[in-house]
């Protein structure tokens, strides 16, 4: 589809969704407008989730009824993780793959049906109506929480039930899941035949991220089956036998968020160094540890379940593995930026934060894996706090990093507005910070997960109001970001972009130059300011004259 002069309106279409691209270009746009469509609706859903906290900390006023408030927990889960993130990452899965291996894709009709299946499957989870004959049907929005553990949910086993729209949603994620994955890794396989040169490091990881969605998902599929057919009267339910299965995808999902933004950083810091990466060997091996040790884990956060010491004990040490890929993570990309001389542009900014962000989530993640600690700690908002480390100080940071460097190479245009890149970046990381910091504050002092109603103590409504501010603060500044990418498609400067060199050469010397002058601007503020002390030190003190 080609864009019309005479028709504003196709040309806008066009250019959001690169209708005059090659189908790569377009199903990866398709699959980040979609994700950003569901982000949206759940970061409305969490903020809805922050006002309702807020409000009863400073003024014991619930703006929102207990259904909505829990429906919005459940909703932003899902929209966010799944609608927003998954998606996001297969989209980038899908540039990358072929634009570095330069493969043709086949049987493209594999990977539409699921994309059309993935996002039909939210608009079943979101609750249509459907009248269920079951004592505390609920045909509004689902109130499970995303991590339905069962009994919660089903008739004759809860006073609460939900739709089986609910699970029918799941399933079609599930089909999707499979579709997709099976579909890449075909691909990589036909990479494998048509070239003997080892795969780039980046694409590794996301290798390796495809097969942890694939291992990832079988328990909860198999726990999304249990549940249709215990809905419907089929067969009997064990419960701890269902948690466990559906705990395989409850603990991988934090790591099929985090290696992708292992990978991003495995890719722009040797390149924002203008050095090769310090051991590329340690690198893969990291990559292929991170598969091993991210799955293994279902009842991580079962630790209260009366289950066996044994069964707990070896859970942490399995836990504790990651730390051997992260260490070695660390260490390479550290000693790889070591004595570099690197300039200070927004791919090195998110770059940065999602390094030091990895770190500071990671250290809390070892003190989660601890049994003894989780007993103290176990579905507080702490819990909460290390999740949301994870996702708002690393996997997002990397997320933004990498889209900065791809929207050049997908559009062939440049960003409209650099100043809006720095909005965006301070803005993102001062309301970020706050978020984590106040979950963590009133988690330590001991507030369970999903209450609404709280004890007015100070810390749990200053942690609370933190929060809260926080979040609106990293929503605008993302919403700055939205209009940057929205301009950036229909009045950004063409440009040639179409290796992952020049576009990296391009975001940098756009963003430093605004840097730079940022800086510059802020060096003759300084002057100023020391020049005005300076005169007004030598200025003769009228009033003491006046007073001898």
């Amino acid at each position: 589809m080609k864009s019309s002069p005479t028709r504003p309106l196709v040309n806008f279409i066009v250019s959001v969704f690169q209708l005059d691209k090659d189908w790569v270009t377009k199903i990866t746009m398709a699959m980040i407008v979609m994700s950003l469509i569901w982000g949206m609706l759940g970061v409305i859903d969490a903020l809805m989730v922050r006002i309702q906290e807020a409000a009863w900390g400073l003024s014991m006023a619930l703006p929102f009824t207990p259904q909505e408030f829990y429906a919005s927990i459940t909703l932003h889960g899902m929209r966010d993780l799944f609608g927003f993130a998954q998606q996001l990452e297969f989209a980038i899965f899908t540039f990358f793959t072929f634009r570095l291996l330069n493969l043709q894709p086949r049987a493209k009709w594999i990977y539409n049906l699921a994309f059309i299946l993935f996002n039909i499957s939210f608009m079943l989870i979101e609750g249509p109506i459907l009248i269920t004959r079951a004592q505390g049907f609920d045909n509004y929005f689902a109130a499970t929480g995303w991590y339905y553990l069962v009994p919660l949910g089903l008739p004759g086993q809860s006073l609460y039930v939900v739709s089986p729209l609910w699970y029918f949603g799941w399933m079609l994620i599930d089909i999707a899941t499979y579709l997709q994955t099976t579909w890449l890794v075909y691909h990589y396989y036909l990479a494998s035949k048509a070239s003997k040169e080892k795969l780039p490091i980046f694409l590794v990881f996301v290798l390796m991220d495809v097969l942890l969605y694939a291992i990832g998902y079988s328990g909860e599929t198999v726990a999304n089956v249990w549940d249709i057919l215990a809905f419907y009267g089929i067969t009997g339910l064990n419960v701890i036998a269902n948690q466990i299965a559906f705990g395989i995808l409850w603990h991988a999902v934090v790591y099929m968020s985090w290696i992708p933004a292992v990978g991003a950083m495995y890719l722009l810091i040797p390149t924002l160094a203008n050095k090769p990466l310090y051991s590329d060997k340690m690198g893969r091996v990291a990559a292929l540890l991170y598969l091993l040790f991210s799955n293994n884990v279902p009842i991580h956060h079962l630790y209260m379940v009366d289950l066996p010491v044994a069964i707990k004990l070896v859970t942490e040490l399995l836990t504790y593995g990651v730390v051997l890929p992260s260490f070695m993570t660390f260490m390479n990309l550290w000693a790889t930026a070591k004595g570099a001389n690197v300039s200070w542009n927004i791919l090195t900014a998110f770059t940065v934060l999602s390094f030091a962000g990895s770190i500071f989530a990671g250290v809390t993640g070892i003190a989660n894996a601890t049994v003894s600690f989780d007993a103290v700690i176990h579905e507080t908002m702490w819990v909460v706090g290390h999740f949301h480390a994870f996702i708002l100080l690393s996997i997002v940071p990397a997320g933004f990093a990498t889209l900065y460097l791809m929207l050049p190479m997908m559009t062939g245009k440049s960003w409209y507005s650099t100043k809006m890149m720095w909005i965006h970046f301070w803005g993102y990381l001062i309301g970020a910070s706050m978020v984590v910091l106040g979950f963590d504050e009133v988690g330590l002092t001991g507030l369970i997960r999903k209450e609404e109603i709280y004890p007015l103590t100070i810390t749990f409504i200053s942690g609370e109001v933190v929060a809260t501010v926080g979040a609106f603060i990293a929503d605008l500044a993302t919403i700055v970001w939205l209009f940057n990418v929205v301009l950036t498609l229909v009045k950004g400067r063409n440009v040639v972009a179409s290796s992952l060199d020049q576009a990296i050469s391009i975001v940098m010397a756009e963003s430093t130059a605004s840097f730079q002058s940022l800086s510059t601007f802020t060096s003759k503020v300084k002057t100023l300011f020391h020049h005005s002390m300076q005169n007004k030190a030598k200025e003769p003190n009228t009033s003491s004259h006046k007073a001898s």
